[in-house]
């Protein structure tokens, strides 16, 4: 599309203001007005998909991993906006605003004239799934190597024009000036210029110099989230808000409980209703409608005639003998084991077990999606993290290429690990396939709660070995079920024995914010203490003589020397208890010392103050790394705390935020937080791993007000047992 072509469009789009959509003639690009206009501004030259998708082909996606051009990743418009483009989603953790920065750095401009989009598999590149922290490490610097190749292109062009070096000219704010003449052009102008497209299809250097942290200008700084006011104003469009003409709302037969079998159902009366559309595929039941209120009287019906065949499933009462029974080997284990047996020659050896629960993602937003088919294409828009994998996961369930399919994904309400799967896409797309009309799916909070997959359980196996020293000589470290994130020691141990073994889970399971780490720091963490009680050692002094990761160290003499950990450890009394904890996940550093209030009577533990030092390498935007932190502090009060599915029978017992519970605000703590800016490594995530030392810091707290060890999370239900000992014991 022409430069005057796409400003006839956006004249035309812009007088819109009532329109539900807008179509694209000839390429069926469909966006809704809102959402067109945000995109655009001013200067996007990126709405026909032919353009665009010949240009994600030349750039061969997975930016970041094989070679991709220019024009893929970014485009300069006459008005001097720069759009960026990538498959990253922004489901609160900010990667929008992350991802700007980057490449307002490179390019050196001011954030305000960078425009970003987003995980649309017809516009952006395949840049992986948007997990695991690798956002920072992965993302930020291919987007920082587009935008600094397409500043030396411009620049080349502006050197061209005028006949002289490169490396003469000046660039600022987007204008590049021949000092020796006073002569400017702006991005804009050179983007005017017939060489400019051209030279856009060149790869992106790999090797071109970036910007050093020392002369950052803005990243580095708290760039404001960019979608802000439309969040804050309800303006935003979250998965479960797109609207589409004609669009029906579906709802699906879910089984009563896991393992279930549909033997038998009746739709005849589903099917009498009129404007219902009723399909069933196999164990697939669904139906559509024109109001929520009518899909629900149509899947009222339709349950009533259901027919399942159970099977036997374990409780949340027996969980962890069910595991350790059906711990087996398998793909996900990992071992090491570097030494021989050093326990028969120790001082002291201890050994003790640690437990967690099942546990929920609980984001604010649960699945949603729409599905439209439009001769022979899907669109989905959807809440999910890996838009390119659901697109193909929809090609294959529909037998479509992937070119026939398109997903979008709105910036989304949370996500933590639990959006990796596609269903409420795949539900929508099946009805709205059977209805010739476009279908929203939005799962219930109880759907959420059931029917999603959850962070899984643990049982983990310490042993340690003390010599006369008070030093360790033997570890050993087994998880069954959870996963190997974090589970390699980072202290100075002798002979380390450490495995992950898979288990039977009888829940659905998978990621969850910083994986098994969780589990695994928790369980390490909490026998640190134990070792260092042993060893008639302070718990700090205990970890530093074990620390030979300065990293570490930093962040936990940080924490402790800003919580005044040599005061307060000399002030627990049975009310009122000091603990602490550290630890390493996705190549970031985190300590924690925490304080807490006990009645042991009445088994409650309340947290009265966090003080956290995190470090994760040079920090890109200080506010938002704060709120992450912050975020993952009160989030992991919830798992150490209260959080726990319960369930029997195959079903799960608190489906619901008045059983199941998260953090209040009432639960929350006064939190410190103190950001080690270390720019002597790579910038790395920052998501995940401040959760993984609020849990076993309030263990330890709870072991120096009372002297009982919590080796279970949630802690509140092993502390309201001993309170019940207690009283029966006085009685």
């Amino acid at each position: 599309m022409s430069e005057k072509n796409f400003s006839q469009v956006i004249d035309e789009v812009t007088k819109l203001e009532e329109d539900e959509s807008v179509f694209v003639p000839d390429n069926q690009i469909k966006l809704n007005r809102r959402t067109f206009v945000q995109l655009v501004g001013a200067g996007i030259l990126v709405t026909v998909t032919s353009d665009i998708a010949d240009a994600r082909m030349r750039g061969g996606g997975m930016g970041g991993g094989r070679p991709i051009t220019v024009e893929a990743r970014l485009h300069v418009g006459q008005d001097g906006i720069v759009t960026v483009m990538t498959g990253k989603v922004d489901e609160g953790q900010g990667c929008r605003t992350q991802l700007l920065q980057a490449a307002a750095e490179e390019l050196r401009i001011s954030p305000d004239k960078v425009k970003m989009i987003l995980a649309d598999t017809a516009l952006v590149p395949d840049d992986g799934m948007t997990a695991g922290s690798r956002t920072t490490p992965n993302n930020v610097p291919p987007v920082r190597q587009a935008a600094a190749t397409a500043r030396e292109i411009i620049t080349r062009l502006a050197a061209e024009k005028w006949n002289v070096a490169s490396s003469s000219l000046q660039v600022r704010d987007g204008i590049i000036t021949n000092p020796a003449s006073n002569e400017k052009l702006t991005y804009g102008d050179i983007a005017k210029t017939p060489q400019f497209s051209e030279a856009f299809k060149q790869s992106v250097s790999s090797n071109i110099t970036l910007t050093p942290v020392s002369q950052w200008k803005v990243l580095g700084t708290p760039v404001r989230k960019p979608t802000g006011r439309d969040i804050v104003t309800g303006a935003h469009l979250y998965p479960s808000d797109i609207m589409r003409p004609d669009m029906l709302y579906g709802q699906v037969l879910r089984p009563p409980s896991y393992g279930a079998t549909l033997m038998s159902v009746d739709l005849t009366k589903a099917k009498e209703m009129k404007d219902v559309v009723v399909v069933q595929d196999g164990q697939f039941v669904g139906v559509a409608a024109p109001t929520t209120f009518l899909a629900a009287q149509a899947m009222e019906a339709i349950s009533k005639t259901a027919v399942w065949k159970t099977v036997p499933q374990p409780s949340s009462e027996e969980i962890y003998d069910y595991l350790r029974e059906h711990a087996r080997s398998g793909q996900r284990n990992s071992f090491r084991n570097t030494g021989s047996d050093n326990f028969s020659q120790a001082s002291k050896v201890l050994s003790e077990t640690y437990h967690t629960a099942y546990i929920q993602h609980t984001p604010m937003e649960p699945r949603a999606a729409v599905a439209e088919w439009n001769s022979g294409n899907l669109t989905a828009w959807a809440g999910i993290d890996y838009p390119q994998r659901i697109q193909g996961d929809l090609a294959r369930a529909f037998n479509l290429s992937n070119d026939k399919v398109r997903v979008i994904v709105p910036d989304m309400g949370g996500g933590f690990g639990g959006k990796h799967t596609g269903q409420a896409a795949e539900e929508a797309a099946r009805l709205a396939r059977a209805a010739g009309k476009p279908v929203s799916i939005r799962w219930t909070r109880a759907d959420e709660f059931t029917y999603a997959y959850f962070r899984p359980a643990a049982v983990i196996d310490c042993k340690a070995a003390l010599d006369n020293n008070g030093s360790i000589t033997a570890w050993e470290f087994t998880n069954i079920n959870s996963g190997n994130a974090a589970l390699n020691t980072p202290y100075r141990v002798p002979n380390p024995n450490e495995r992950s073994v898979s288990s039977d889970s009888p829940l659905s399971q998978g990621a969850y914010r910083c994986l098994a780490a969780t589990a695994n720091n928790f369980a390490r963490e909490c026998f640190m203490d134990e070792l260092a009680a042993a060893a008639g050692a302070d718990p700090l002094e205990f970890r530093l003589k074990h620390l030979d990761n300065q990293r570490i160290r930093t962040v936990l003499e940080k924490a402790a020397k800003e919580f005044d950990w040599e005061t307060k450890r000399k002030q627990n009394t049975p009310e009122k208890g000091f603990g602490l904890a550290c630890g390493t996940e996705k190549n970031s550093v985190v300590a924690a010392c925490v304080e807490v209030d006990i009645d042991i009577k009445l088994g409650s533990v309340v947290v009265k103050r966090v003080c956290e030092a995190f470090e994760c390498g040079p920090i890109q935007n200080p506010d938002n790394l704060l709120s992450q932190v912050q975020g993952c502090i009160i989030m992991g009060l919830g798992g150490a705390l209260r959080e726990e599915m319960k369930f029997a029978d195959g079903k799960i017992l608190n489906a619901d935020f008045s059983s199941y519970l998260v953090p209040r605000f009432k639960d929350v703590p006064q939190i410190d937080v103190h950001l080690v800016n270390n720019t002597e490594i790579a910038s790395v995530g920052a998501g995940e791993t401040p959760i993984i030392a609020i849990a076993p810091a309030i263990s330890n707290a709870i072991f120096a007000a009372t002297g009982l060890r919590v080796r279970s999370m949630p802690m509140l239900p092993v502390m309201i047992e001993h309170a019940k000992k207690l009283v029966e014991n006085e009685v």
